[in-house]
């Protein structure tokens, strides 16, 4: 079959070179190459770059500490984000047109498919960022605006994502013993995010039934996301235990454990100090003692799991781990423990807790201002949109 039309001139047309077919391809089946080649391999991961840039605003917007030019450092950072969410989102949309196979090989990779998740979490970290630092910008009625649309949007997302990614994982992905990964967390905190964002809509919203509804479905995907977490979070260390340390460009993903501890512990905080206006006297004041019990022995878990994932990381440099898009993984887990532990300063005006924040901040902008060079460089170069490597093996544990 002519893949071309005739033609009335004699030359003939120049020839097109035709990818491979594949197996499930029928007979006679010509593919057409596809357009856009540079975003065949722009995954769902890229999202954590959106969510790494705007925790660094709100994280910064939270701090219990007044440092000249922060928040204008702040809004610059936010801004940045606003860009990039629209920036990434319409390349995801280029890739689900352009290169669909890839996409549905994506859902149905255990290793890339829990990703997903990082979706919901990039809009929610823009939406929260436009209401605590975008409304110096955009004034405070369309930074309301824009997070009621990103959080609802987000949430939605996510709740979604928290049920269909494990669901694929039990009938689709069926992964080895052994392979648990810090990753398989990533659409099960989704809705941890959500109960933190929510808390900054509650205020918003009339005295009465939607106020407290809201303060208590953030409440519910609080405990959903826990839950969840405490299913995965065992897996997770028993393959590091029997299986030995993660391939060197996956060694970053330990980071983000500290994701759903970090927060987890926003979220009572920050649902602590607007359920006076929600809930009754008993239930606000034992919302505000919750915030407090729940996040001290929380956070004490988090810089113990942040002090073995640190040494991982030195242990996985020293043998030749470079960079790869895992890094952005040192970014948003780390902001969500600067949010938790600004929100414990914040209810226990300990002084501890607020050098903790303010240490955790400056690591947290270290973090990031790496992981973006290293990423615009790649970007710039092609080397983070062409294939992918696979990782290299682990051939020892005693080094």
């Amino acid at each position: 079959m002519a893949i071309f039309p005739q033609t009335r001139t004699a030359v003939p047309p120049p020839p097109v070179a035709l990818p491979a077919r594949r197996a499930d391809d029928g007979p006679g089946v010509q593919r057409l190459p596809s357009r856009l080649p540079s975003l065949r391999h722009i995954g769902p991961n890229w999202y954590a770059s959106v969510m790494g840039t705007a925790i660094v605003a709100s994280a910064g917007a939270a701090l219990p500490v007044d440092v000249p030019g922060l928040r204008a450092a702040c809004t610059l950072v936010w801004a940045l984000s606003a860009v990039l969410l629209p920036a990434v989102l319409a390349a995801r949309t280029g890739h689900w047109i352009h290169h669909r196979d890839q996409a549905r090989a994506h859902l149905l990779d255990p290793a890339v498919a829990p990703f997903y998740g990082c979706l919901s979490m990039a809009l929610m970290a823009v939406g929260g960022a436009t209401l605590t630092v975008g409304v110096d910008v955009v004034g405070a009625r369309a930074a309301l605006a824009v997070d009621v649309v990103l959080f609802v949007a987000g949430t939605v997302i996510g709740l979604v994502a928290a049920v269909v990614v494990p669901y694929l994982m039990v009938v689709r992905h069926r992964p080895a013993p052994g392979t648990a990964s810090p990753v398989w967390l990533l659409p099960l905190v989704a809705p941890m995010v959500s109960a933190s964002q929510g808390a900054l809509l509650v205020p918003h919203l009339g005295a009465g039934q939607g106020r407290e509804a809201l303060l208590l479905a953030c409440y519910a995907m609080f405990g959903l996301s826990l839950l969840a977490t405490l299913v995965v979070l065992p897996l997770v260390f028993s393959r590091l235990v029997h299986h030995g340390p993660l391939p060197l460009a996956l060694t970053p993903t330990l980071f983000l454990v500290l994701g759903p501890l970090g927060q987890s512990t926003t979220a009572v905080n920050q649902l602590a100090d607007v359920a006076p206006g929600a809930v009754a006297a008993p239930y606000a004041s034992a919302f505000g003692a919750f915030g407090v019990l729940y996040g001290v022995p929380v956070m004490g878990f988090a810089l113990l799991w942040l002090a073995l994932a640190a040494a991982m990381v030195v242990r996985a440099a020293r043998n030749g781990m470079g960079f790869a898009m895992t890094w952005w993984a040192f970014t948003f887990p780390v902001g969500t423990c600067v949010t938790g532990a600004a929100g414990l300063a914040r209810h226990t005006g300990l002084d501890a807790l607020t050098w903790l924040a303010v240490a955790l901040y400056v690591f947290l902008v270290v973090a990031w201002a790496a992981a973006g060079t290293r990423t615009v460089g790649g970007v710039l170069s092609g080397a983070l949109t062409a294939a992918p490597v696979p990782p290299r093996p682990v051939t020892a544990r005693t080094t």
